[in-house]
C-alpha cells in the first residue's frame, strides 16, 4: 500500500481538520494550502487546475437521468482551448473568422482518422454529421464528438466557436453518479474562482432530473490536481 509523500500528508491533515465548508471558505482554503507547507516540502511549481466534482443522486443507467450540460463560465478556465470546426462553403469561412484553429471538411475527417487529435473542442454544422459520423468510435469515447445536445452542433458556427475559445467547458455525469467540472486555475483570484464555482452550482442544480429521488447533491468537493479535495457544503 503506497504512503503519501511529505507533501500530501501535511495537505491532507489541514482538510481533514476542516470538515464541511461553504464554498467561498473552501475555495479560500484550497489557495491557502501551499502557504502552509514546512521548509522540508518544496511547493507545487505548476499553475494547478482547479476542479469540482458532485456526487449526484441519480442512475446514470436511466436515459432521463443523464446529468449534463455546458457552461461559459464569468471568468474563464485559464486555458486557450484548441478548436476545430467541420463546416464548408459559408461557414467554412464564417469559423475561421471567428477563431477556429482549424477548419474543413472530408479532409479534416480523413485526418482525425489516420489518428491526428491535438484539439479540445470539436464543432460541426448539420450537414457535415454525415462526413463526422463515421468518427464516434474515435471521438465519443475521448468525449470530443460533436453533439446537438451539448450545442456542438450547429449552424451558429462563429458564436459557439468564439464561446468555447473563451473557455465554455462541457460536463456529463459518469456511471457513478458523479460530475467533474474545472472552473480555473490556482492562479486565478479567489474572488474568480468564487464566481465560476457558483455559476456552475447553480446551473447543475437548475439541471436535476424530474425522475431523480432523494436527496439530489449528496456531495461537493473542491480540488486541484496536486491538492486534496475540500468538502463544500451546498444547500
Amino acid at each position: 500500500m503506497s504512503k503519501y509523500s511529505k507533501r500530501q500528508s501535511h495537505l491532507q491533515s489541514q482538510v481533514a481538520e476542516l470538515g464541511e465548508v461553504d464554498l467561498e471558505t473552501a475555495v479560500k482554503t484550497l489557495k491557502g494550502l501551499e502557504d502552509g507547507l514546512p521548509s522540508s516540502v518544496k511547493p507545487c511549481k505548476f499553475d494547478q487546475t482547479v476542479e469540482m466534482a458532485f456526487r449526484l443522486g441519480v442512475d446514470p443507467k436511466q436515459a432521463d437521468q443523464i446529468v449534463r450540460g455546458s457552461i461559459v463560465l464569468p471568468h474563464g478556465i485559464g486555458k486557450s482551448q484548441r478548436v476545430i470546426v467541420f463546416a464548408q462553403g459559408e461557414k467554412l469561412a464564417e469559423a475561421e473568422s471567428a477563431g477556429a484553429d482549424v477548419a474543413g471538411g472530408k479532409e479534416l475527417a480523413d485526418k482525425v482518422s489516420g489518428g491526428w487529435l491535438e484539439f479540445d473542442v470539436a464543432i460541426a454544422t448539420p450537414d457535415m454529421m454525415g462526413v463526422v459520423g463515421p468518427l464516434g468510435r474515435v471521438l465519443g469515447p475521448r468525449g470530443l464528438m460533436p453533439s446537438p445536445r451539448a450545442g456542438t452542433v450547429t449552424q451558429d458556427v462563429a458564436n459557439t466557436v468564439q464561446e468555447y475559445k473563451a473557455g465554455k467547458v462541457e460536463f456529463r455525469v459518469d456511471a457513478g453518479g458523479n460530475v467533474h467540472c474545472v472552473i480555473g486555475k490556482m492562479s486565478f483570484e479567489a474572488e474568480k474562482l468564487l464566481e465560476n464555482g457558483e455559476a456552475l452550482v447553480q446551473l447543475i442544480k437548475t439541471l436535476r432530473p424530474t425522475t431523480a429521488k432523494g436527496t439530489y447533491m449528496r456531495g461537493v468537493t473542491l480540488s486541484a490536481t496536486m491538492s486534496p479535495g475540500v468538502a463544500v457544503a451546498v444547500s
